[in-house]
């Protein structure tokens, strides 16, 4: 498809982020964003992962252009997830933390007025799809996927009900599905990876008159985990060291290591089911496809790698280190994004939701953190660059903030009132911390930590005992 009358517009001011000018084509093309479960930045092997095979994910990186310094809205899935949806960081969202955690206890949701990713699509004139893990509607009021813009929902609601791979009830919009095939405890029935896979391809085929925008949220590779048999072959015979998983609240299977490269291999394969879908329908080329993950990896033991899958990075999921906030991230779009291209450009969850607007004309009304991208994927424009990206983390050895600002990151464990400075440029793996070489930089990290945030009655920044104990 050829791009012409590309004009000059400028974008909406908000609250959070400045205006700025950026090139626009009048084509509308469809949007598809996948987000994995815990996929840790070094379980893709275009990150250089080895034992894993994904060569469906690698494709679209080698054919779009993958950025190398995106990171997630937190270092867990609810707020990653909020963050993403409604263009804010977790110093000024609602949900800063994953439900049990709020300061009373009970789950938070978002402001169900506010503008978010699906209501933004719609008013663009997408025909807008969520399939997948929700987990915004704790309370099950209107910030479900029905009443925030999307059209069709099939999926989990609530966060606890995705922990399980053959779930016997399900969403589709606001019915809830009894699956009689399925068993929880005993894993049969259908998986529930496949039942998404296949709702995205009936979605994608009932999609015919309007651009569409598909919001596929898989669970995998969170635990539990578990896959079929058949699906785990090619993994079986290599003759790796066993990983021996146990059974609690999760239903492990037996062999840790086998399952886990399985069901990310899976998750290849029907990604590359929906890329052989959009080739036979033509639309491969003007559909925007994203690729990424909600946060860093659990399953990996960082004294005891086997995969490596925090890359080159420190930490993995509930750290405020890269390893557990800095994910892979994909856009493939062949009709604007040259193949083969990368960038360094800094940029997180909260940057999605201005990017989707400026790709479909559509108005951001919402005060959000966020600066569109779309001048780095087109080559059009002037790329507008963050002063700083700020998060907090409030589960388990926190609370804890973090600030990236150019080469530099800051970690505040905020009980004890300790510091830790980082140069990324020259020490990504964040191995050694420099803040007595670099006081000018600390003062002025520790100013922006300290103004980043507005304050919450269900977040503050003090300690809290394990509501899962």
């Amino acid at each position: 498809m050829r791009y012409i009358d590309h004009i000059l517009i400028l974008t909406a001011c908000t609250v959070w982020s400045s205006c700025q000018q950026t090139v626009k084509s009048k084509d509308q093309p469809n949007v598809i964003l996948i987000v994995a479960d815990d996929l840790g930045w070094g379980d893709v092997g275009f990150h250089g992962q080895l034992r894993i095979i994904t060569p469906n994910i690698d494709s679209l990186a080698a054919r779009g252009m993958v950025f190398s310094h995106m990171y997630a809205g937190s270092t867990v899935c609810g707020p990653s997830r909020a963050s993403m949806i409604t263009g804010l960081h977790t110093g000024h969202g609602a949900v800063r933390g994953n439900p049990r955690w709020s300061l009373s206890g009970h789950p938070v949701d978002f402001d169900s007025e506010r503008q978010t990713m699906g209501k933004l699509m719609k008013s663009a004139g997408y025909k807008t799809g969520m399939i997948g893990k929700w987990g915004l509607a704790e309370n099950m009021g209107k910030t479900t996927p029905n009443h925030q813009g999307f059209d069709y929902f099939y999926g989990f609601n609530k966060h606890l009900p995705a922990h399980h791979y053959y779930p016997e009830q399900i969403w589709e919009n606001d019915s809830l599905l009894r699956l009689t095939q399925n068993d929880t405890k005993n894993k049969t029935g259908d998986h529930v990876q496949s039942l998404f896979t296949n709702k995205a391809l009936n979605f994608i085929e009932a999609s015919q008159q309007s651009p569409y925008f598909l919001y596929l949220a898989y669970t995998t590779p969170h635990f539990e985990l578990t896959l079929p048999a058949e699906h785990k072959v090619k993994y079986d015979s290599l003759g790796w060291p066993m990983r021996r998983m146990k059974r609690g609240h999760y239903y492990h299977d037996t062999n840790g290591h086998v399952t886990y490269a399985s069901m990310i291999s899976k998750m290849d394969d029907d990604i590359g089911r929906i890329i052989e879908l959009l080739k036979q329908r033509g639309e491969l080329e003007n559909t925007v496809i994203i690729f990424t993950s909600d946060n860093g990896h659990e399953y990996d033991e960082l004294t005891n790698e086997f995969f490596n899958s925090n890359g080159p990075f420190r930490g993995r999921k509930r750290d405020l280190y890269e390893g557990g906030i800095r994910v892979p991230f994909i856009v493939h779009w062949p009709a604007m994004v040259a193949h083969g291209s990368s960038t360094e450009h800094i940029t997180a969850f909260w940057d999605i939701m201005p990017t989707l607007a400026d790709i479909t004309d559509a108005p951001m009304e919402a005060a959000t953190d966020g600066i569109s991208f779309y001048p780095t994927l087109s080559g059009l424009g002037k790329q507008k660059r963050h002063d700083y990206l700020y998060w907090e983390f409030n589960e388990g050895e926190g609370p804890i903030q973090a600030v990236v600002k150019g080469n530099w990151k800051l970690i505040h464990w905020v009980e004890n009132n300790n510091y830790e400075l980082y140069n990324l440029r020259k020490d990504p793996g964040e191995t050694e911390e420099v803040s007595k070489n670099n006081p000018g930089v600390l003062v002025d990290l520790i100013k922006i930590v300290s103004a980043a945030r507005t304050e919450s009655d269900e977040f503050p920044l003090t300690r809290r005992p394990n509501p899962w104990k």
